[in-house]
């Protein structure tokens, strides 16, 4: 079970105030909280909710920003209430939530090992993103259908083998095939299993590295503007993702 799937069992369980967004009129910068305020948040959340927060701020519109495993909650100034959804301004539209969301857990691209990762370029393979997959993905196998029409772009894949018992041993062997590219889209688009093989993976550090990037689920996908996106896109939202990544 994921943290984030415990989040939401806890949460439920201690009958705490859950909605599903919240507008406001107000927008702006957030605050430094003080320190007696942050440790009791800190202390309210580990002992309540069994989480370790990454960051705490407050909002200008009352209530604070807690961050746990790259999402986020907005809570009272004791943790009594927690609320999960998101916050929009009314003046400009704007999902206040989903910005913040994009800011914390946005990567450095040019760091990720990408020599770790199974390279299918396609035309010129001039736009580039990275994704996290599982081989018994569904989603997963949705989303290399959809990329399987793109032009022009470079895929690396992450192998990241979370959701089966075979995961692994699949993710093995598609990285131990003379064609990796191939093997991975064998199984993904025509359902061929990939022969049994025998090699070094970098499986356990794309494991690690998903953790680090609080990597929840497969597919994800990362762009070069260092921007996420889970699950599987249609082609016209990977197509705008692109072009923003290309500015």
């Amino acid at each position: 079970m994921t943290l984030k799937k415990k989040l939401v069992l806890a949460l439920a369980a201690l009958s705490t105030a859950v909605v599903g967004a919240v507008a406001i009129a107000q927008s702006g910068g957030r605050d430094k909280i003080d320190d007696k305020t942050e440790a009791t948040l800190r202390a309210r959340f580990a002992e309540r909710i069994g989480a370790q927060p990454e960051s705490i701020q407050r909002t200008p519109f009352g209530l604070y920003e807690v961050v746990v495993a790259g999402d986020i909650f907005y809570t009272d100034s004791k943790a009594d209430y927690v609320v999960m959804g998101r916050v929009f301004d009314t003046r400009t539209r704007e999902d206040i939530t989903q910005k913040r969301k994009d800011e914390i857990n946005k990567v450095d691209f040019k760091s990720l090992p990408l020599d770790q990762a199974i390279k299918t370029v396609r035309g010129d393979g001039s736009r580039v993103m990275a994704v996290f997959a599982d081989p018994n993905c569904g989603f997963c196998k949705s989303l290399e259908r959809t990329l399987l029409e793109m032009k022009n772009v470079t895929i690396y894949t992450f192998l990241y083998p979370i959701l089966s018992p075979d995961s692994m041993e699949k993710s093995k062997n598609i990285w131990c095939a003379k064609d990796r590219s191939k093997a991975w889209n064998d199984l993904m688009i025509g359902g061929k299993a990939p022969a049994a093989g025998d090699c070094k993976t970098p499986l356990e550090a794309n494991l690690a590295l998903g953790q680090k990037l609080n990597v929840n689920g497969t597919p994800t996908v990362f762009f070069t503007n260092g921007q996420r996106a889970p699950g599987a896109l249609p082609a016209n939202h990977l197509e705008d993702r692109l072009a923003a990544a290309s500015k």
